[in-house]
């Protein structure tokens, strides 16, 4: 880490910024409760999610530019007030069009946070404990993803109103509003020139920068898909309600914040390579697992295998590409960012799978090709 008092201040502010970026996460959950509240179909209640991760596709790059003009602590302050006003939404008004803009602006918000706040972290933390600390800020980020079902369903039960979430995390986005802003963090020495939007994408020509790209975009998919299709699975193949199948959430994001954790400690002393591959051999076993299993606890048992094995793919695909191109930090950021635009592609093709099939299977399908692009890229992965 870089010397100075304030360093740890500083990273706690950014950490508290990585909890705010997990709100995205809240995203599953609520699709369901969407669904259910509104009677829709699974094509219908995936546009949700798609609608949240649509704005990767738009805003990453652009973020990346206007990072170089306006420096990385501002641009990740524009990200904190969307995600508020995301949250504010909800609590005045709860209709399906309102959902929509909600998700929206939680989107935007989300997509300028996630190509601002990591290399925001880069001028705390140096190069060689880089992919770690990313995982750590990943380990905060899964906090949030975990408790956010856990909290709709203790509104839902104890206050019969699950929608007591939003007002709750908007309160922390507050929080960390005011805490970054007050937060001094250098980075004079990290603007630059503006880079044109045919520059950027021409960085899609590395073939490492290509590679991890659309690696980052399964693992979105793949975490999106588990998240959305979890609860849903235990519905169609054990008949529970929405309340009880909403702790397959919780599963998964337990045991992904569980490896977030293990990996911040691994990855600082050990091979990323090898340890991408046992995440990607965790994965294969856990979809074998949800296609194979029909009783509560070996599904149970897949949800957390693919929770592991997923949990630190995005870090270490993240720091490839930045340390591959640590000149133009800023432009992979966006590029790699833009990659979570596959949480709009996967859900949409998991909801058409499974209408297709009248079951969870097709998303299951869907999901499992992720898993193999990840498979085939591991040996690739830099050491």
């Amino acid at each position: 880490m870089k010397n100075g008092k304030s360093i740890y201040i500083s990273l706690l502010s950014v950490m508290l910024c990585f909890f705010v970026m997990g709100f995205v996460d809240l995203v599953g959950i609520a699709t369901n409760y969407v669904k259910e509240d509104f009677n829709l179909t699974d094509t219908t209640a995936n546009l949700f999610p798609s609608m949240v991760f649509f704005w990767f596709l738009i805003c990453s790059v652009p973020t990346g530019m206007l990072m170089n003009k306006i420096g990385r602590k501002k641009t990740v302050l524009i990200s904190l007030v969307l995600t508020a006003l995301a949250l504010v939404i909800p609590v005045f008004q709860y209709s399906y069009v309102s959902m929509l803009l909600s998700f929206s602006l939680l989107g935007i918000g989300n997509a300028v946070m996630q190509v601002s706040l990591n290399p925001l972290l880069s001028t705390l933390v140096s190069g060689d404990k880089l992919a770690s600390s990313l995982t750590f800020g990943q380990f905060v980020k899964a906090i949030a993803s975990f408790v956010a079902p856990l909290i709709a369903g203790w509104a839902a039960l104890q206050h019969s109103n699950r929608k007591l979430l939003f007002p709750i995390f908007l309160g922390i986005a507050v929080l960390a509003i005011f805490a970054l802003a007050m937060t001094s963090i250098r980075e004079d020495d990290e603007k630059g020139a503006t880079s044109t939007f045919a520059q950027c994408f021409a960085l899609l020509g590395d073939k490492v920068v290509l590679l991890s790209f659309i690696g980052i975009m399964c693992h979105v998919g793949i975490d999106v898909g588990v998240n959305v299709t979890a609860p849903k699975i235990l519905i169609e193949r054990l008949g529970l309600t929405l309340a009880d199948a909403g702790k397959a959430t919780s599963i998964y994001f337990l045991f992904r914040t569980i490896g977030c954790f293990t990996g911040a400690v691994v990855l600082a002393r050990f091979s990323a390579k090898i340890f991408f591959i046992i995440s990607s051999v965790l994965m294969v076993a856990s979809m074998a697992g949800l296609f194979i299993f029909d009783s509560l606890m070996p599904i149970y048992v897949s949800i957390a295998l693919v929770g592991l094995g997923n949990s630190n793919i995005f870090p270490i695909l993240l720091s490839q590409g930045l340390l591959h191109l640590p000149e133009k930090k800023n432009e992979v950021s966006g590029l790699m960012i833009m990659g979570i635009f596959g949480g709009t592609i996967f859900p949409l093709l998991m909801g058409i799978a499974s209408d297709a099939l009248s079951s969870q299977t097709g998303a299951v399908i869907v999901m499992s090709l992720g898993v193999l692009y990840l498979l085939f890229i591991s040996p690739k992965v830099k050491k």
